[in-house]
């Protein structure tokens, strides 16, 4: 009943098909044709970094492929590498995204996109829908801003562009696998030359912009032949029944045909901080900072491969290879022969995930396993971490992982304290001042509000409450290196939703250099300065085996998974001690037991967590 009453409510909000065609003629008529250059190039910057794109497609064979590749660990460069990607372009640009917010960098990017189409560029823009732009009046100026200029939603809900809550319950409600099949493929791509990808969407945090909580997250520059296989990609994508012009969004479509066409104007962008927005506008288009951040670290690679699943992952009774990403993953880890370094934020892992990893571990010579994830501290998702939480015992002992969880206030983290704006003189968008500067993370900054909690100074604005305030960092890099020969960078989280919901894409670098270097800054990233190391916890006083055995057991229930004694907790460093490994000698002198989540405010989050740990292992292929 509850079901059929939240559909008919959203389902009043549907357009006949003649409606929706009406709104799209209207928003074709209002597009401006005119382009603002009429060079062949599009008034294009001259860049150094194009260049090199082109010198690789010139000199590659089929035989002999030739790439240029970027690892990018800085926020701040990462967007400096888009922008100036965007103005290099000549003829087409191609963007994805899974999460595109209304804030400084997203109207920041969504500016230059708009500037590309003026100067005479075919932009193409696909965003799924559920946690995107969702202002309708500025959709409806977009769905008009120009004939160069075409944006898409996947995968909309109900056929809007905005989702409110009786549309989200409903959704889950009536059309649970529907609802939950989302474009998670990530991808910038400027004349089909030169493409980014990995983990970062187009909002504040994933570019150190946040004042309170940004992600450390990683992405891929890529330059040469492999781009042609990121537009096929793109196409399957652009051209697929889910990606619906946003002209047909239901509620767009009602502000068009309610105002004979689109706004006058463009709504003006919200910005917090302007200052920030021209420093990286004008190092965008700096060929002595181009060369600097984005050429002079880059590396000179032969053989690519990009693998995208394509939109037919969501359909029911499809061939198990579109599911492409997954299986060439699994194949890659099944073939390591000494080595594993993985970096995800959500360490849940799929039933053929664990097989291959169960299948590496009852090898002769067992390949190292390192795994870089989040702390509860540090995640964006503490449900998921749950499930994590449950499973530790499994992975340490069944797989052999070295799991080190990352830190809320790493010691040595590739994030701009001073791009967040938390040292500035400012005031946040909630218009509380930011007192209290920081020196460095966790020392004092405010969070996203720029207001602290109450009664034991917890901070309550962010992803999850913790002990003390700060700029908090949270892991959201998704990577793998096989053997230090093989460097795969992507937007796969190596979870079952990955497998089995989201769509992924990813890049892999056979190469030997590439691979050392991403191997290099994870292992940083899993140091005792950036992150705890996971491992038994010290054996009680008696009856130990009693415990393992009763926990172990408890570990397979579905629901009521209530053992309070946890394998496994999170150990920190003692000062002047090597970091030695749990089954040496010397591991109770070196490591101290730092509890089972850190730096956490126990009362509310921690008592959560042990609920989902205790009930919520149906939800895994979800969350």
């Amino acid at each position: 009943m509850l079901a059929l009453m939240l559909l008919a409510l959203v389902g009043c909000g549907r357009l006949p098909v003649k409606q929706l065609d009406e709104a799209e003629r209207l928003a074709g008529q209002a597009r401006p044709e005119m382009v603002e250059c009429a060079r062949d190039d599009a008034c294009a910057i001259d860049s150094a970094l194009y260049a090199l794109g082109e010198q690789a497609l010139a000199e590659a064979t089929a035989e002999a492929p030739v790439h240029r590749v970027l690892l990018l660990e800085g926020g701040e460069d990462a967007l400096l590498a888009r922008i100036h990607l965007i103005r290099s372009a000549r003829r087409s640009i191609e963007l994805q995204s899974f999460i595109f917010a209304e804030d400084d960098a997203g109207f920041f990017v969504l500016g230059e996109l708009l500037d590309a189409a003026r100067r005479g560029v075919r932009v193409r823009v696909l965003l799924d829908q559920l946690f995107s732009v969702d202002d309708t009046r500025l959709l409806a100026a977009l769905a008009t801003a120009h004939a160069n200029f075409e944006l898409r939603m996947y995968n909309p809900t109900f056929g809007k562009a905005s989702t409110g809550p009786l549309e989200f319950g409903a959704g889950i409600l009536c059309c649970f696998r529907r609802f939950n099949q989302r474009m998670h493929t990530k991808l910038l791509l400027v004349d089909g030359l030169i493409g980014i990808t990995g983990g970062r969407n187009y909002q504040n945090r994933y570019f150190d912009w946040d004042s309170g909580y940004n992600y450390r997250d990683r992405d891929i520059l890529v330059a040469g032949p492999v781009g042609a296989k990121m537009r096929a990609g793109f196409e399957l994508f652009w051209t697929h029944e889910r990606s619906v012009p946003v002209a047909r969004l239901n509620d767009v479509a009602a502000h068009l045909l309610a105002h004979g066409g689109p706004p006058p104007l463009l709504p003006a962008p919200r910005l917090t901080r302007a200052g920030r927005i021209l420093r990286i506008s004008q190092a965008a288009s700096d060929p002595e900072v181009v060369q600097a951040r984005l050429i002079a670290p880059s590396l000179a690679v032969g053989r690519v491969d990009y693998y995208v699943d394509p939109p037919q992952k969501h359909e029911r009774g499809r061939d198990p290879l579109y599911e492409e990403i997954s299986h060439r993953l699994q194949s890659l880890v099944a073939g390591a022969e000494h080595s594993v370094v993985l970096q995800t934020p959500y360490l849940v892992l799929s039933r053929e995930a664990r097989q291959t990893f169960r299948a590496l571990r009852r090898r002769e010579n067992a390949p190292e396993v390192l795994v870089s994830t989040n702390s509860l501290a540090a995640t964006d998702a503490w449900p998921v971490y749950a499930l994590s939480h449950k499973y530790k015992r499994s992975y340490l002992r069944d797989l052999g992982f070295d799991i080190r969880e990352y830190k809320p206030f790493p010691a040595d983290a590739p994030i701009d304290l001073a791009a967040t704006g938390a040292l500035d003189a400012e005031v946040a968008p909630s218009g509380v001042p930011l007192t209290d500067a920081p020196t460095a993370f966790g020392s004092g900054a405010r969070g996203g509000s720029g207001a602290t909690g109450s009664g034991s100074g917890s901070m309550r604005d962010g992803p999850l409450p913790l002990r003390r305030a700060g700029v908090r960092v949270g892991l959201h890099a998704k990577s793998i290196v096989i053997d230090g020969r093989v460097g795969i960078v992507g937007t796969h989280n190596f979870d079952p939703r990955s497998d089995h919901y989201n769509t992924e894409n990813a890049v892999i670098v056979h190469d030997a250099a590439f691979a050392a270097a991403l191997e290099r800054v994870i292992r940083h990233d899993a140091r005792p300065e950036n992150a705890w190391l996971i491992a038994r916890r010290p054996k009680p006083p008696v009856l130990s085996g009693l415990d393992y055995s009763i926990g172990k057991a408890f570990e397979k229930l579905p629901l009521f998974d209530l053992w309070p004694l946890r394998y496994a907790t999170s150990y920190e460093l003692v000062e002047g001690c090597p970091p030695v490994r749990p089954e040496h000698p010397r591991f109770a002198e070196c490591w101290t037991p730092a509890g089972d989540f850190p730096e956490v405010d126990l009362r509310l989050k921690g008592f959560y967590t042990r609920l989902v740990t205790a009930f919520g292992a149906g939800l895994a292929p979800i969350l």
